[in-house]
């Protein structure tokens, strides 16, 4: 997608038969290496850590995302959910762990809006009301029981260290708390945490959080049980309803784990294996790959090959704006979208001269994380792999510590339709398919993926809201032309999501040349973020058996091999 990196000519996108591309995957014998990249040093190092003591990629996950919720809570924690991608080398299984936030029973369809019919302005994204039940402590226990080898206890043992001890504070989260100051001071126990006397805290100030190792300690012990059970459960739903929210005991009780088939399909001489919904990163992909297969780009200019780019994530866009949600809820085209035949269709309407105004599309008949979701990528010395993101929506999720427990809750509820064709905090429309429903998880964007080809794997993934499939599509085109791990996370970025009908780009994204071809062409440029996104990327060279391992630097992690 950067002007650094081009695709290659592209071959014709496989048969969309599921069952094909998992007989075309690629078997390799392990790296002897483990390497993992993530938003935090004390994250990688937590689950390097695991490693070394004889867990597998599954275990340091685990560790990973629990330090996360820990030392980057803005961005995601126990009272958040995720997704997690997983490979077990030993049978070539490949399982998505879909531990994203379900609705509470007393969710209804038109909660945030106001007598008016209109959304309510702020009640989606701030305060308990906001908040969607919680499935992280579940997919940890979840993932330690059927595909760990350690106890849960020990996985968790350095997030329960870290929390009680404390960690310095760092610039990025500093920032983050600056952003959230006033909403966090009217949180009695979020003021306690993250603020010192009412002031955002120094850099290097420690972050104690005994609450929340507490917490943690309670996951640790039951395995997680007593949290959706029994008196903690009872009091964080009794203290929830009593400041807004629509959580019940009940609600808890009822959570689970499920594990989903991951979608696959082929492009090029890649077995693409990534998120399936209720992400609606998969899909989105396999369209906007679809639509790309049909044009040979390497007999093209780069302002031309960029404009196709864009137009292929144009349309996927729009179809992931009227056809995605939980698929537990709606029927899903998933056929359509994985089909050869249904992206020869979407080409028919792309010029080659002229950007297509997202409203002379078909119009979407009636969101999504925010950049402070976090990701993680794992490989283990067996070639057990993990992707994973993880989030509590917007910075410090709605902003609000049920009194005692010491962690966030999401507000993930702002990620369903409100009200049809209303846009989201990230300016993404829905339809029906998302619509709010007791139970219901929300519509995400959150995709962790692997790629193999005969040249090797990369483990990828990002945060950066309705930016994250764009995100994980041009880092996937600029792996299979040959960037290492650390220019992928490095390359300049920009998206297309339908509407608003502008592409939005980072510092460095285009020429000035190539920009006036594509502004010639009728494209519109926002620029209103200097970047975005925190991409975390694995690659294992198969030839060579080089493992890389690099973090995005436009956040403070760390990718380390050992």
């Amino acid at each position: 997608m950067s002007a650094r990196f081009r695709p290659r000519a592209l071959a014709a996108l496989a048969a969309p038969v599921l069952w094909l591309a998992a007989a075309l995957a690629l078997a390799a014998p392990g790296p002897g290496r483990n390497a993992i990249a993530s938003a935090h040093p004390l994250a990688t190092q937590a689950g390097l850590d695991v490693l070394a003591a004889g867990g597998n990629a599954v275990d340091a996950a685990v560790a990973v995302s629990a330090v996360l919720a820990v030392v980057e809570p803005a961005s995601s924690g126990v009272g958040g959910g995720g997704f997690y991608l997983v490979h077990i080398a030993a049978d070539g299984h490949d399982v998505f762990v879909d531990a994203r936030e379900s609705a509470p029973g007393k969710a209804r369809r038109d909660m945030f809006l106001g007598p008016d019919g209109k959304p309510r302005s702020g009640a989606s994204i701030s305060g308990p009301l906001a908040a969607g039940i919680p499935g992280e402590p579940a997919a940890w226990a979840h993932l330690a029981a059927r595909y760990g080898r350690l106890p849960l206890a020990q996985s968790l043992a350095a997030a329960i260290r870290i929390a009680r001890d404390g960690f310095p504070l760092y610039a990025r989260l500093q920032n983050a708390i600056r952003v959230k100051q006033a909403q966090l001071a009217a949180s009695k126990d979020a003021a306690a945490v993250f603020l010192d006397h009412g002031q955002v805290p120094a850099v290097g100030a420690m972050i104690r959080q005994p609450d929340l190792a507490r917490t943690l300690e309670l996951i640790a012990r039951s395995e997680a049980r007593e949290f959706y059970r029994g008196r903690f459960a009872e009091r964080l739903a009794a203290a929830v309803t009593r400041d807004g929210g629509l959580w019940s005991a009940e609600d808890l009780a009822r959570y689970r784990v499920i594990e989903r088939e991951p979608v696959r399909f082929r492009y090029r001489d890649a077995t693409i294996v990534t998120s399936p919904p209720p992400s609606s990163g998969g899909l989105v992909l396999a369209d906007a790959f679809g639509i790309l297969a049909g044009y040979e780009l390497g007999t093209l200019d780069s302002a031309t090959r960029i404009h196709l780019e864009i137009e292929a994530l144009r349309r996927a866009y729009r179809d992931r704006a009227e056809y995605l949600g939980d698929p537990d809820f709606v029927k899903i085209p998933v056929e359509q979208f994985l089909s050869p035949l249904y992206a020869a269709g979407q080409r028919t309407s792309i010029r080659l001269d002229r950007a297509t105004p997202s409203d002379l599309l078909r119009p979407v008949y009636t969101g999504e994380e925010s950049p402070s979701t976090t990701h993680f990528s794992v490989l283990d010395h067996d070639g057990n792999r993990v992707a994973a993101t993880i989030s509590i929506n917007l910075f410090f999720g709605a902003t609000y510590v049920a009194p005692g427990t010491g962690f966030l809750l999401n507000d993930t509820m702002d990620d369903f339709a409100v009200a049809a064709g209303t846009p989201n905090a990230f300016e993404l429309v829905g339809a029906d398919a998302n619509s709010i429903a007791p139970g219901k998880r929300a519509l995400s964007s959150m995709t962790p993926t692997f790629v193999e080809t005969p040249k090797g794997l990369l483990i990828v993934g990002s945060p950066g809201g309705s930016t994250i499939i764009s995100n994980v599509f041009g880092c996937v085109l600029h792996w299979l032309d040959g960037a290492g791990a650390a220019a992928i996370v490095a390359a300049p970025r920009l998206h297309h999501q339908y509407l608003p009908d502008a592409v939005m780009i980072e510092p460095g994204a285009l020429t000035a040349e190539e920009r006036a071809a594509l502004e010639k062409r009728g494209h519109t440029f926002r620029t209103g973020r200097s970047s975005w996104g925190n991409t975390q990327v694995v690659t294992w060279d198969y030839a060579t058996g080089r493992v890389e391992a690099a973090s995005d630097p436009r956040g403070f992690g760390a990718g380390l091999v050992y």
